[in-house]
């Protein structure tokens, strides 16, 4: 398109582009990029390579520059940070020569500088899955290699068994689950550090406590500075305060839950006729277009509902803080009219009793034609504290994949709809965030429990395959993949293919 139209024309063409189309110039954008990061580092590589000689006869000396890092500023433009970034990773990459045969050594982490090469990597996740294992210096090389295996496995979106999800003809491509973000890489990195090397870095907790310090300046130009260092339990304790006003995610102990992204055995699931939720891209009102005040208005609501429902708050009329959303029979039955927010009076759509009715408790009144008070009952729709604990415990985030707020800070919404019978049980309660459980009947994610654990279906731009997928990281088959790998007798090099 830059080539037939020129810069300017590009550009105006992908302003009026639509939404599908501009997730596709993402989508190929990243697959660009990530190519363009494995050539970077092949480069920077052979850059390192030969400076491995005396000064005058270096790469970098000859290009007039100290070292590959500054080459790299000099040439790709870039921060001395970023060039850093890609000398870190052409290290890991690198693979000596056979002083005998003349040959390549293997490498340090040849399924990950593989996958780096083709494309399944970025930088970022190639650093994020190769960092903790070089600053592991207690893992052995075949610790170290099974390590590899796996996570390079993990980064292609092929199953940790390394079995493929491989189709009878062989020339089609072989179908992947979605790439893992470079969060969810890091977890797992961090998860299978741990387990390799249990004991962990030597602690310093002396000198941190040495170093704690908190100072407040005084007041410059409109603004007060602070600064110091705070202990790991202030920091976070603080992270968790400043998380509870604005957008609140998982705790920082880098091994938490991921989303694996495994599907379901279900083979009749394939996609073959695409339903509405599997679109190429999903509408402009479904997508998560919030702004950033939109935002901690949304953590700001979640932060309400935790406060009112924690039981420590103080009793209004004898009773917990409850927010009373009431609506006539008939009109939630005819899905017409409005509803009320009782005590403000305020008018709200249905949606606003729904999400009510599904997160919390119903009581029905009924009046007779005076308006006098003839019954009351209430539904056990209300997941109850132990009900709600083994759900957080279950499924420990918001069920979306990339939304990190934690599950007790999530509303409980039943699968199944308890107005269609469906049972307030664990095995129909998954947490939502308060933004997601309200955007849910908008139809780009889809869930379903299965067999007592929950199994989602997202857009098709987010998975062409449109497979029901775990949303949950199978720790388990990770280790059982590590163990088969650090266990076979003659480690080989894997073979990723882009097919």
């Amino acid at each position: 398109m830059a080539d037939a139209m020129g810069p300017a024309g590009a550009a105006g063409a992908v302003r009026f582009a639509g939404d599908g189309e501009l997730l596709d110039v993402v989508q190929a954008l990243g697959a660009v990029l990530r190519r363009v990061d494995g050539a970077v580092v092949a480069v920077t590589e052979r850059i390192v390579a030969r400076d491995q000689c005396e000064r005058d006869g270096r790469f970098s000396t000859r290009a007039g520059c100290r070292d590959a890092a500054e080459v790299l500023r000099r040439t790709l433009f870039v921060d001395g940070a970023t060039a850093r970034r890609f000398v870190t990773a052409a290290g890991a990459v690198h693979r000596e020569v056979d002083i005998t045969s003349g040959g390549l050594l293997p490498g340090k982490f040849p399924g990950l500088a593989a996958a780096l090469a083709e494309g399944f990597l970025s930088l970022g996740g190639f650093l994020a899955c190769t960092g903790p294992l070089q600053k592991a210096v207690r893992i052995g090389v075949a610790d170290r290699l099974a390590a590899d295996a796996v996570l390079a496995r993990f980064a292609c979106g092929l199953p940790l068994d390394g079995s493929g999800y491989e189709t009878d003809d062989t020339t089609a491509a072989v179908e992947r689950a979605p790439l893992p973000t470079t969060d969810e890489l890091a977890a797992l990195a961090a998860h299978i550090v741990a387990r390799l090397d249990p004991d962990g870095a030597e602690p310093s907790d002396r000198a941190g406590k040495r170093r704690r310090h908190f100072t407040i300046g005084k007041l410059r130009d409109g603004s007060v500075p602070v600064r110091g260092e705070l202990l790991p339990e202030v920091a976070a304790q603080l992270q968790k305060l400043i998380d509870s006003l604005l957008n609140p995610k998982a705790g920082d102990e880098g091994s938490g839950p991921t989303v694996r992204f495994r599907p379901s055995d279900d083979a009749s699931d394939r996609a073959d006729g695409l339903e509405p939720h599997k679109a190429k891209a999903p509408p402009a009102e479904g997508a998560d277009l919030r702004s950033h005040a939109q935002k901690r208005h949304d953590a700001f609501a979640t932060a309400l509902m935790v406060a009112s429902a924690s039981g420590g708050m103080p009793t209004l009329g004898g009773a917990a803080p409850t927010l009373v959303v009431s609506v006539t029979a008939e009109d939630f039955a005819h899905r017409t009219g409005r509803a009320t927010v009782e005590g403000a009076g305020y008018d709200v759509p249905l949606g606003a009793a729904d999400n009510a009715g599904c997160a919390g408790g119903i009581q029905r009144v009924l009046f007779d034609e005076n308006g006098a008070i003839v019954a009351i009952s209430t539904s056990a729709r209300l997941f109850n504290a132990t009900q709600r604990r083994a759900i957080v415990l279950r499924d420990r985030e918001c069920l979306i994949p990339g939304c990190h707020i934690p599950a007790d800070w999530c509303e409980i919404h039943h699968v199944e709809e308890h107005a269609r019978g469906g049972p307030t049980h664990t095995s129909n309660g998954v947490p939502l965030c308060w933004h997601h459980h309200r955007t849910l009947d908008e139809g780009n994610w889809r869930i379903r429990m299965r067999n007592g654990l929950p199994e989602i279906r997202g857009p098709g731009w987010w998975d062409p395959y449109a497979r029901w997928r775990s949303p949950h990281l199978d720790y388990q088959a990770v280790d059982d993949a590590l163990d088969h790998t650090r266990n076979t007798a003659h480690a080989r090099e894997p073979t990723w293919s882009t097919r």
